[in-house]
């Protein structure tokens, strides 16, 4: 019987350039969609879809995730004391009990695929998960869940992709796809930020992964690839010279919260549908001056 995946690995030790000077000094996983940071929301998919090992690859100036997931006695105290109890359960259940949060810094910026290494120690031998946060994907079921089940049935590491405008194929890892079945391409191969003169195809990888253990081997004896960095894309290209890796359309809305347009947007579609100030919110909308 093969063992479910518990453990996902969250890597954060980026700096956030794009949204200077908001990113100075705090993380860009913890800017807020309404009222909840990039990384609740991704830690969230995760415990919705079974995972109970939450691995967090930090780097310099992002104590304020690992405070987001401690307990916080003085707020917890003052809200209490005040009465406020509503107030008090929303941040007693930000984690869930029966989760746990792992902390590993990477001491330098050498690319996701080094991040992803860093998590080797905690992962050991297990398939797991790989969320990147600013991609804020909404879904129900939730997509790591969807990837789960899939992963689950296949037996196999499970690419979370999307069709892209070709013009934008130098922003991701874009895979030559097989069709297997709806929504599920084979990955014949995978190509990290190819020009749109040679992609091979308009299918990118967005964010969400979930990979055998065998990654490790190819990411510790990668070079490094693109922009001098140890790239995750190469080392799956690797792994697929060795293993299945399946292409999955994810069933969800994505919404690039690297971008400052994706950022405002994911702002306006989770504020229209949020239970407390939705309604509110949609009169504004409608009512503002274009």
């Amino acid at each position: 019987m093969s063992r479910k995946v518990t453990k996902v690995v969250f890597p954060v030790a980026g700096m956030g350039s794009r949204f200077l000077p908001a990113t100075k000094a705090s993380p860009k996983e913890m800017m807020p969609i309404v009222d909840k940071p990039l990384i609740q929301y991704a830690v969230e998919e995760a415990v919705g879809a079974g995972m109970t090992d939450m691995i967090f690859i930090t780097g310099r100036n992002k104590r304020a995730i690992e405070d987001h997931f401690d307990k916080a006695y003085e707020v917890e105290s003052e809200l209490a004391a005040r009465g406020k109890v509503d107030l008090l359960r929303m941040v007693q259940d930000v984690l869930p009990k029966h989760v746990n949060c792992i902390y590993i810094r990477q001491a330098e910026p050498l690319g996701l695929g080094h991040a992803v290494l860093c998590a080797r120690p905690v992962v050991g031998d297990e398939s797991f998960g790989v969320i990147l946060a600013d991609d804020l994907i909404d879904g129900e079921p939730p997509i790591m869940k969807q990837m789960v089940d899939l992963q689950e049935q296949m037996q196999c590491s499970v690419l979370g992709v999307e069709e892209i405008p070709l013009a934008h194929s130098m922003r991701y890892g874009i895979v030559d796809p097989r069709p297997f079945e709806k929504d599920l391409d084979d990955v014949v191969a995978i190509v990290e930020k190819p020009a749109p003169e040679v992609a091979p195809s308009r299918i990118a990888v967005v964010g969400r992964y979930i990979l055998t253990p065998r990654i490790f081997f190819h990411l510790q004896n990668l070079r490094p690839g693109s922009g001098g960095e140890i790239q995750l894309t190469d080392a799956i290209q690797a792994l697929i010279g060795e293993e299945r890796v399946l292409a999955y359309r994810f069933k969800g809305t994505r919404y690039d919260c690297g971008s400052k347009i994706g950022y405002l947007a994911a702002t306006i579609a989770f504020g229209r549908k949020h239970p407390e100030i939705g309604e509110e919110f949609e009169r504004m909308l409608a009512a503002m001056p274009r």
